[in-house]
């Protein structure tokens, strides 16, 4: 070693290999540079809540929009559909993926249980994702979920998209995005999607503050519900004697709306709400029908007292499902499609969720419609016996007629003579 090396600075030791981490991950320690980054993007809001998906949950909106939602997708059948011959399709049972979507993606969760977590996290970090896990063939057995805060989604220069995932115990891989099932909200560069969270941030803070808020003037502020006032000056044995009264005889709910027996010319005095508390009630009641806007539920569906429980609220629900609900049915069916069909597969396969159950009317509505559709009135039935009970989730019958457009109620049975030597 040379003089001159004496003052040569010593190389620093290679900083380990951090995993790419996503916008919400945990931070190790303060040396940390995704700490710094996540301090530089703002997440405080101009009313002083910082929100992250987490904390948005603990609003009840936020919580009841994406349980709302999430529960729907979970609860929904979603069938793997084979295209027949003569056009139409019919459930592909034989297909290892129908068993998948339908029971069981992986070994500790139910099909409904898989897609509600896939779908929250959908709405609160604008994507999800699942591991395909392949067996022989390149056949898919399983999908393993993954938290969105562990992957880190990037697009290279040739177009081609790898999942950067962080595993439990810190272990860190790159998936292709073959290996990867990814359902993502509305997406600026089309790679990776807004989260409803993030975009709603302000709103959402303004929300969990209003909150915080109303439980510190529970907690520290003075709620007095009025006065009594005396003409004179009472001694502190006559005060302590009222003050008794007061507690033993009209303190709790019991006591509630007693009225008071004054003497010696007193008089009662009630508070009424100041502006102050109505604007806060104001504010509280507008912030939901902020969130509600940003995760697309109608305010009736949040509780909210807009509308009467009766025939109005069925059309509702209707206009929830095909405005609420269907982009999110096409965005996964096109997700299934592209992640776990094959080429050939997506011209003869298609996922498809059966929203009938949400869509279904009254009772006396659901008859008049099959009536109709088996032929009422002298129109031409467009629908069989077995496919109106598969409707309305019956069996279906053996009758050799029943999967025929033969009305039932002014044709005969097959083999049923119409002649007199045919009666009995």
């Amino acid at each position: 070693m040379g003089i001159l090396d004496l003052f040569r600075s010593k190389p620093e030791a290679e900083a380990p290999k951090r995993a790419p981490r996503a916008d919400w991950q945990q931070f190790e320690d303060l040396d940390d540079p995704y700490l710094a980054q996540f301090l530089r993007s703002g997440r405080e809001t101009a009313s002083g809540a910082v929100v992250t998906p987490s904390l948005a949950l603990f609003n009840t909106t936020v919580f009841r929009c994406v349980d709302l939602i999430s529960g729907s997708i979970g609860m929904l059948p979603l069938y793997l559909m084979r295209k027949s011959d003569n056009g139409g399709y019919a459930e592909a049972e034989d297909h290892p993926l129908y068993a998948l979507l339908q029971y069981q993606p992986n070994s500790w969760q139910t099909a409904y249980e898989f897609r509600r977590q896939m779908q929250a996290h959908a709405l609160t970090h604008g994507n999800a994702y699942a591991r395909i896990v392949r067996g022989v063939g390149r056949r898919v057995i399983a999908l393993h979920p993954l938290h969105p805060s562990n992957v880190c989604v990037e697009q290279a220069d040739d177009l081609t998209v790898t999942y950067k995932v962080t595993l439990k115990g810190g272990r860190y891989v790159e998936l292709p995005a073959s290996e990867v099932f990814h359902v993502r909200d509305m997406s600026d560069d089309g790679i990776v999607g807004l989260s409803r969270v993030k975009q709603a941030k302000e709103a959402i803070g303004l929300a969990l503050q209003t909150e915080q808020a109303a439980g510190r003037l529970f907690k520290n502020g003075t709620m007095v519900g009025g006065a009594l006032t005396h003409p004179g000056k009472l001694g502190d044995e006559e005060f302590e004697n009222l003050n008794t009264s007061l507690k033993d005889k009209f303190s709790g709910a019991e006591n509630a709306h007693k009225w008071l027996i004054l003497e010696e010319g007193m008089k009662a005095e009630q508070f009424s709400p100041s502006a102050r508390d109505s604007q806060q009630v104001e504010t509280r009641n507008q912030q939901i029908e902020e969130i509600a806007r940003a995760f697309g539920v109608p305010r009736p569906l949040l509780m909210m007292d807009d509308t009467s429980w009766g025939s109005g609220i069925e059309t509702l629900g209707q206009f929830f499902v095909r405005y609420g609900l269907a982009p999110w049915f096409i965005a996964w069916e096109q997700a299934i499609a592209r992640c776990l069909l094959t080429p050939d597969e997506r011209r003869t396969h298609k996922a498809d969720f059966d929203e009938r159950e949400l869509l279904r009317g009254s009772m006396k509505d659901q008859a008049e419609y099959l009536t109709k559709a088996l032929g009422a009135g002298g129109s031409r039935p467009f629908m069989s016996q077995n496919e109106a009970r598969d409707y309305i989730g019956l069996v279906k019958s053996d009758d050799p007629d029943a999967d025929s457009l033969k009305n039932p109620m002014t044709q005969p049975p097959s083999g049923a003579s119409t002649s007199p030597e045919g009666q009995k």
